[in-house]
This record gives C-alpha cells, sequence and structure tokens, in this order.
C-alpha cells in the first residue's frame, strides 16, 4: 500500500526532475542576460548601457533574445523524442555539466570586469576598425561554443545535431560582425555585391511613391547612394550591406535550410518554401531601406528617428520574419495535411 501511495509521487518528481534538466540550457543563458540587464552595468567597449546594447539589432545584443527564442523553440519541437533520455549518469559528469552551465555568466562577469577592454584594447593596436565592438562579436562566438558544449555535456550526443540551429545562428551573428570590423563600410566585396540592385529597386519604390531619386556612388568606399527629395526634404545616405540587409539573407538561408532538412516533406515542398522565404526576406530588405529614406526626409538624416530605425527597427523587421517563418512553415504543413489526407471509404456491404 505504502508504495502505490508513493508512485504518483515519484512520477511528479521524475517528471519535475526532467522539466527542469531539460530547460538548464535556456536557463544559462536567459539567466545571466536578465540579470545583466537589471542591473545595466555600462559597457565600456560599446560605450553605452547594457540596458541600451539590447535595444540595437546591429552591434548589440538583441539578436541573443533571438537565439534564446530559437533554443525554446527547438525544446518545444524535439522535447519528447530528442530529449528521451538525459546522458547524466556519473558524478564526474554532472560537475562538468554544473561547470558548463555557468560558463555564460562567468564570460559575462569577465567581460564587464575587464575582459572587455582588454579586447577592444587588442583590436585597436590591431588596427582593426570598429575595435570597440569586437569584444560583443567575440562574445556571440563564445555563447556558441558554450552552448554546444552544455549540449554535448549534459545530454545525449544526438541532440547535439538536433541544436545546430541555435548554435549557428548566434556564431553567424559573431562571424557577421567580425567581418564588418575588419571590413567596413561595404568593403567586403562579396556581401556588396547584392547592394547596387537592392538600391535601385528601393528607388523604383521611393519614385512609385513620389519621391525624386538620385542614384550615385561614393567615390572613396564605392558604395551606392541614392538621394531622395520630397514635399519635406531631402535625404541622401550611402547603402553598405549592412545597411541593405545583406546579414538577414545570410542568416536565413542558414536558418531555414536547417529547419527545411529536418522538415519530414518532399524535397519540392522545401525547394518552394525555401524560395518564398527568400523573395520576401529580400523584399523587406528593400522596404527597409525604402522607410529609412522616408525617415530621413521626414526627420532629417542625423535625427534620432533615422538612428533608432538604422540599428534597431529596421533589422527587426527582417529578424522577426526569420524567426516566425519556421512556425509558419509548420502551421502551413499541418493544415495542408489535414486537407489533403484521403478520407475513410465505407465498405461495400457486398
Amino acid at each position: 500500500m505504502f508504495s502505490l501511495r508513493n508512485e504518483p509521487s515519484s512520477a511528479i518528481n521524475k517528471g519535475l526532475t526532467s522539466f527542469i534538466l531539460k530547460t538548464l540550457p535556456l536557463l544559462a543563458f536567459a539567466f545571466p542576460l536578465v540579470v545583466l540587464y537589471l542591473v545595466n552595468p555600462f559597457d565600456n567597449s560599446l560605450n553605452v548601457s547594457a540596458q541600451t546594447s539590447f535595444e540595437l539589432m546591429w552591434k548589440g545584443r538583441t539578436f541573443q533574445l533571438f537565439f534564446i527564442w530559437l533554443i525554446a523553440l527547438e525544446l518545444i519541437l524535439g522535447w519528447d523524442k530528442i530529449f528521451s533520455k538525459v546522458d547524466i549518469k556519473k558524478k564526474s559528469r554532472i560537475v562538468v555539466y554544473a561547470v558548463s552551465l555557468i560558463l555564460p555568466s562567468l564570460y559575462l562577469f569577465l567581460e564587464f570586469t575587464g575582459l572587455s577592454g582588454v579586447i577592444a584594447g587588442w583590436s585597436s593596436q590591431s588596427s582593426i576598425a570598429f575595435a570597440e565592438s569586437m569584444p560583443l562579436a567575440i562574445e556571440y562566438l563564445v555563447f556558441s561554443f558554450f552552448f554546444c558544449l552544455i549540449i554535448f555535456v549534459g545530454f545525449d550526443r544526438k541532440c547535439l545535431v538536433s541544436f545546430v540551429l541555435p548554435a549557428l545562428f548566434i556564431a553567424l551573428v559573431g562571424l557577421l560582425y567580425i567581418i564588418d570590423n575588419f571590413f567596413p563600410y561595404g568593403a567586403f566585396t562579396p556581401f556588396q555585391l547584392l547592394v547596387p540592385t537592392t538600391a535601385f529597386l528601393a528607388a523604383d519604390v521611393l519614385n512609385l511613391l513620389g519621391y525624386t531619386t538620385i542614384i550615385g556612388m561614393e567615390t572613396l568606399s564605392g558604395m551606392p547612394t541614392i538621394a531622395v527629395s520630397g514635399s519635406l526634404g531631402t535625404a541622401m545616405f550611402a547603402i553598405a550591406w549592412p545597411c541593405a540587409g545583406i546579414e538577414s539573407l545570410l542568416i536565413f538561408t542558414a536558418v531555414s535550410l536547417l529547419f527545411l532538412k529536418r522538415m519530414h516533406i518532399s524535397w519540392k515542398a522545401k525547394i518552394v518554401f525555401f524560395m518564398i522565404g527568400v523573395v520576401i526576406t529580400y523584399l523587406i530588405n528593400v522596404l527597409r531601406i525604402v522607410q529609412i529614406f522616408i525617415i530621413g526626409v521626414q526627420y532629417g538624416v542625423y535625427s534620432q528617428q533615422v538612428n533608432t530605425f538604422h540599428y534597431y527597427y529596421g533589422p527587426l523587421y527582417a529578424m522577426a520574419w526569420i524567426v516566425s517563418y519556421p512556425l509558419i512553415i509548420i502551421a502551413f504543413t499541418l493544415i495542408w495535411g489535414r486537407i489533403r489526407k484521403p478520407q475513410s471509404v465505407p465498405l461495400n456491404p457486398a
């Protein structure tokens, strides 16, 4: 009788333990980021407060929030299949797993107690153009490594393959930051190739909206420029690949390909989903350029409104689409599966 009474309690405790173990990789990154936001220390390398760094998409920490979202999405999608068995049996492995969980918090603590200054100083001595943002770029890469380590140590090794999406996402953002730091103002030619086409399309849209546009080219950097005139004023910007949203196309490509690879649908459907996503992402980037020129004409090229849109809301448009697209694909495939599901035919009484 005693054992029967304790069976439900034992099952609840086991379920609670499993739940905690499964969510620890998420908490390992969410907890220090929340603390960082609330404590709000001043980031000497970025020359802004910690809270302000979460309000910057480009060269800020907003991408880390999407990183947390992708971890949560993988947890939800693979709750039963991926985490059917937690691979922590030996005490030594438990210790290693516990240490790996505190590494993100420890790294942020070291960053704000002098490490970021050391990295920024070394970058400046190495003549890196945007030396002040190198600590943040390295932070993204380190987080990717820590996440892979946590999954590898704490769970079955197959989970590492399943969780490559958030790890690749955060690493790719850090790599893009580093490329821009070394090759600023559109100097990285492979990424700059699409920018002229994007600029011409944005100019066409502005013309349709009633603005007058003149497309030119900067002499020193070679970046395309657009001069826009309207009833409220004029605005002119040079367009580099980060401004044109090339980074969102790269991130979308990596995220969507990895996600579609795991989907149990035909390869033709995967190609269609991918192409639709690429087109929409590219059009969002075109509209992003259009919007910043409209704001520049209305409020001025050096206004706070332009600065806010350029560093936050503009990139946020594309990222919101990228992280929501996998959910759109899942919803569409479920609905389409129900529509295409053949109806059961009653047996012929004869």
